[in-house]
């Protein structure tokens, strides 16, 4: 058994706020037995405007975002997923909103960059992530311990072929911000339909609350088992879900409803 950690923030536009809650976080996380940890997306900074991360954007391998997340999984000794932050991209006005995942010895062995971008529009509520962030092309996984651990980010979860084309999996982890409007609708739904066609366990951390900018989140991090049960969730505010995979069972479900061996598309 592997016990799991999803870290849920309020992120502040304070990047060095944002590094200390997420070390505190982290740190709970271990100490509860957690041998992985996931942090949200968009971690190190919410900001009072969309453009604001463009001026944190960290070059792969330097600056102290990705230094925090390195520092956080060589000492607990996990592996870390860290989330989203912001990485310079090709085009000066807008990054890549990237996951990196460090291993034990605190080394980044994936990255990920979120595919789709999010655009939603009712009222006065309007966001458009393409305004600030370039889309990732490349589908990511990675081989842990207990098997391998898929890669998504927030808007990714509307998109089952995503996860389809991850092959078989034994975690599948989503970050992310999620409104509180489209949450409330959509969240936990879809992501027990990840979780129940892929026959995985989910994993997803999540922003949570109110933040300084006047954007609510949904929260509701959340650890889902391959039955799509929901094993354990936080509603909002600041804190941490955790719960057991048990690869007995991920099998058990796979053996009795053998559906991912049916598959004819």
């Amino acid at each position: 058994m592997t016990t799991v950690a999803a870290v849920q923030m309020i992120s502040t536009p304070d990047v060095s706020e944002n590094i200390a809650s997420a070390r505190r976080l982290v740190g709970e996380a271990a100490a509860r037995g957690a041998t992985l940890v996931t942090l949200p997306e968009y971690w190190p900074i919410m900001g009072m405007s969309d453009s604001d991360k463009v001026a944190h954007a960290e070059a792969p391998g330097q600056g102290p975002i990705q230094d925090c997340m390195a520092q956080a999984a060589r000492e607990h000794g996990i592996w870390l997923i860290g989330g989203t932050l912001p990485l310079v991209s090709a085009d000066a006005g807008r990054v890549m909103n990237t996951t990196l995942v460090y291993d034990p010895q605190g080394r980044p062995v994936q990255r990920y960059d979120k595919i789709h971008l999010f655009g939603f529009t009712r009222g006065a509520e309007s966001y458009d992530e393409a305004r600030t962030i370039v889309p990732g092309e490349a589908v990511a996984t990675f081989e842990a311990p207990f098997g391998r651990v898929g890669l998504s980010v927030c808007y990714d979860l509307r998109f089952p072929e995503l996860y389809r084309a991850m092959g078989e999996c034994a975690l599948m982890v989503v970050t992310a911000a999620f409104t509180h409007t489209t949450g409330l609708a959509h969240w936990e739904v879809l992501l027990r339909a990840r979780a129940i066609e892929n026959q995985c366990y989910v994993l997803a951390s999540a922003q949570g609350g109110t933040h300084r900018n006047g954007r609510r989140t949904f929260g509701h991090s959340m650890l889902i088992d391959p039955w799509g049960e929901v094993k354990a969730v936080l509603d909002e505010g600041e804190g941490i879900v955790s719960g057991a995979l048990d690869p007995a069972f991920l099998a058990g479900v796979r053996e009795s409803l053998p559906a991912l061996k049916h598959r004819k598309l």
